[in-house]
């Protein structure tokens, strides 16, 4: 008896996952959560012909999961830093099958608002943990890894999500439940991954503590962070924009009705953006940072163009290439911030750089979803064109005067 005691916790540690199979496992994760969020982007324009709301309450939708995700980044941003990286991972992923739930049974809008609040919370603890444990994991002869794949999946994910849902949407069976039901059993799948992975954060005291909202950046860190916050900005402004009113310029401003081509608008700019991360890993941060805010920029202005000319080809040329700007901009600040965090720090210093994210995410696209019921459409996307392309050229501005400082 008292040799199957002792024998027991070996046992549990050598069905443990490797860490390499852990790191692409947790990757994966990664993915799927992200690939949940973007999902009702090519549904939203669904659920207003079935439930017949306006623009300004698809932004109240659009809103309430970022103020569910920043809330649940501030408050939970370090929890994993003491109770472990495991503990979180699996009740961020029970509370978003709660969600999807919701999402398959949603018969009017206050339960996709329940649905997508819940979904906010869960998305939020599950990025920082997700991305801490990334780097927890980082294989020590590829110090980079951690910081490419923070940068790619949330991206990549974003893209796969909206394009699979479109195509399903458009294509498959029962357009606002077969979705819910397939990220559901992924979902599932990784609740099982999770109870196999090695934790990898030691549990520290302070626990209760942290979750006092706050937001709390190392002072030598500082520096680095408000250098990096305003190509930060840029970028996720621009994807707010996609991922809330994309598929409906595309569908109001081009007459392209196809919910394919809703979740294809979302796919241009983040899986362009996946693609560039990836064929940038080796380029110095310094050129990388320059390449986002010039090309941040220059996609701004074409599809500005694009919109002002009714051309849907310049549009989308412009979209592709802020993608690449977005991609860029995700590499170079993930990875700077994965290599200068100490262990202890990981799970926080992630967070606060996901609210500066998810910020920059959210308000713009909120205030253009409440204009666009009184300018349109297309006068408020031609705006929020032009805001991104001077916060790009700010941005681009900014990384000049760091790197001569």
């Amino acid at each position: 008896m008292t040799s199957m005691i002792d024998t027991a916790p070996a046992v549990r540690e050598r069905r443990r996952l490797s860490r390499p199979v852990a790191f692409a496992a947790i990757a994966a994760i990664f993915v799927t959560f992200a690939a949940a969020s973007a999902a009702p982007s090519p549904l939203y324009v669904v659920y207003q012909h079935l439930w017949g709301f306006s623009a300004t309450t698809l932004t109240v939708v659009f809103a309430v999961y970022v103020v569910g995700l920043i809330g649940s980044l501030i408050m939970l941003g370090a929890l994993s830093d003491h109770i472990g990286r495991r503990p979180v991972l699996a009740a961020a992923i029970g509370l978003e099958v709660v969600s999807l739930i919701l999402f398959l049974v949603a018969g009017d809008v206050s339960i996709l608002l329940l649905a997508r609040l819940l979904q906010g919370i869960a998305t939020g603890a599950a990025m920082t943990t997700l991305g801490a444990a990334l780097v927890d994991l980082n294989p020590p002869h590829a110090p980079g890894r951690a910081g490419l794949v923070n940068g790619i999946a949330p991206v990549a994910g974003l893209a796969v999500g909206a394009l699979g849902c479109g195509a399903l949407v458009q294509y498959g069976p029962s357009p606002t439940h077969f979705v819910w039901a397939l990220l559901l059993a992924g979902m599932l799948l990784a609740a099982i991954v999770v109870a196999r992975i090695p934790e990898t954060s030691a549990r520290r005291p302070g626990a209760a503590a942290s979750l006092a909202p706050r937001l709390g950046i190392p002072a030598r860190l500082r520096a680095d962070v408000l250098a990096l916050s305003p190509i930060i900005i840029a970028s996720w402004a621009i994807g707010g924009l996609y991922l809330s009113l994309g598929p409906s310029v595309a569908a109001g401003v081009f007459e392209l009705s196809s919910h394919l081509i809703g979740g294809l608008v979302v796919t241009l700019l983040c899986g362009t953006g996946a693609l560039t991360s990836y064929a940038l890993r080796n380029v110095p941060t310094r050129r990388v940072l320059t390449i986002a805010g010039s090309l941040l920029t220059v996609g701004a202005v074409l599809s500005v163009i694009g919109l002002e000319l009714g051309s849907a080809l310049l549009a989308a040329g412009g979209t592709v290439v802020s993608g690449v700007g977005f991609g860029a901009s995700a590499l170079a600040s993930f990875g700077t911030l994965a290599v200068l965090a100490a262990p202890h720090e990981r799970g926080e210093l992630f967070a606060v750089a996901l609210v500066i994210a998810y910020v920059a995410f959210s308000v713009p696209a909120v205030i253009a979803g409440f204009a666009a019921t009184s300018a349109g459409l297309h006068t408020t996307a031609l705006v929020y064109g032009l805001v991104v392309a001077t916060l790009s050229a700010v941005a681009l501005v900014a990384q000049r005067m760091r790197t001569k400082a």
